[in-house]
């Protein structure tokens, strides 16, 4: 059964915010309000649709007691009772607690792990392929720290990601992704494996994570480019290194100012998503079945060239559409991968 009561009290508070819209409020309340509004949208959509076939349902079923009318009357009960458990299912959907950090930014780190350079390179791949996929979206992708080693590989890449929904459809690329090629610098044309770490972190707003200026010690230096190119004269990199928990975060492609504002946005989402992971593991009952845990440890996915294939893990879905994926089409993937978090949770909800 659906908790009656809670479809009342979303409904209540939906024409309360739609009231208070029509009244006016100051930019910030109105910018909040608007955020919750569209989010219980499609609530209260499923809500009145779920309540209509029900509302149909018993006036179909009042007219059997009329012989006139029965004949038609079952045939229509029928088929609305056909109906009411796929309204039911997306009315579950949609009541499913929403990851409040889903409609923010996103900062994506990329950095190599093991294989040297070759792991360099598949981090620049993983870039590439991530910075296109935004590009495809009309999301704005902004690279905020950039360093290459000799070759054309990373060695860090952080971006900020910026659109609708972005940390929603990328939060579950966190983690370690594999690769299986026959390097560049490999004359022999064996296979090797190398990988790449992936972080993907929602931005955090400045009034959710205040930082003490006294706890932060702020360097400038000298900010180059990849194999010492583009040189910058100026001393316009910024590092920030967070004390009491050791975090350094560095910003080095644009003015002074803004790799300030650029270090400082990034630090504030590494302390939110340390935050949010104490917040989780603190949880009594962790879910289980959960599509990734968002730990950067963990191997989520495997590009094996020689079959063109690309593995995920974590759902067992295997795509020979390596180049594509490669070229930023990650619809599929991360399809698969919102529909496997949402069936964990609606079994989780209805356990």
């Amino acid at each position: 059964m659906l908790p009656e009561d809670r479809l009342d009290q979303i409904l209540r508070r939906f024409e309360f915010l739609e009231a208070k819209l029509g009244a006016g409020a100051t930019p910030e309340e109105l910018a909040r309000l608007a955020r919750e509004y569209a989010e219980l949208k499609p609530v209260a959509a499923e809500i009145a649709a779920w309540r209509g076939l029900g509302a149909e349902l018993a006036a179909a079923e009042a007219m059997i007691e009329d012989p006139e009318f029965r004949p038609l009357a079952e045939e229509e009960a029928a088929r609305l009772r056909a109906m009411m458990p796929q309204a039911a299912a997306r009315l579950r959907r949609a009541l499913l607690p929403r990851d409040a950090a889903d409609a923010r930014p996103a900062i994506v780190e990329i950095r190599p792990g093991t294989g040297g350079e070759e792991a360099a390179l598949f981090a620049a791949d993983l870039l590439r392929m991530y910075q296109r996929f935004a590009e495809a979206q009309g999301w704005r992708f902004q690279l905020l720290e950039f360093a290459a080693t000799e070759l054309g590989g990373v060695r860090e890449a952080v971006a900020r990601i910026e659109g609708e929904g972005v940390y929603a459809r990328l939060k579950f690329e966190s983690g370690v992704h594999r690769v299986q090629r026959v390097p560049q610098t490999e004359a022999g044309g064996r296979i090797h494996t190398s990988a790449a770490t992936v972080a993907v972190l929602p931005e955090a707003e400045e009034v959710e994570v205040v930082i003490d200026p006294a706890e932060i010690r702020i360097d400038t230096m000298r900010a180059s480019g990849a194999g010492g190119q583009h040189v910058n004269t100026t001393d316009s990199a910024v590092r920030i290194t967070h004390l009491p928990t050791g975090i350094v975060v560095t910003a080095s492609e644009k003015s002074q100012h803004q790799n300030r504002a650029a270090a400082m946005a990034v630090l504030r989402a590494r302390l939110y998503d340390r935050a949010r992971a104490r917040a989780t593991a603190e949880r009594a009952a962790e879910r289980k079945g959960q599509v990734g845990s968002g730990d950067r440890s963990e191997r989520i996915r495997t590009y094996n060239f020689p079959q063109g294939r690309v593995t995920d893990h974590r759902i067992n879905l295997t795509l020979y559409r390596l180049p594509e994926v490669l070229a930023g089409d990650l619809g599929a993937l991360l399809d698969a991968l919102a529909a496997a978090d949402e069936a964990a949770r609606l079994a989780e909800a209805e356990a």
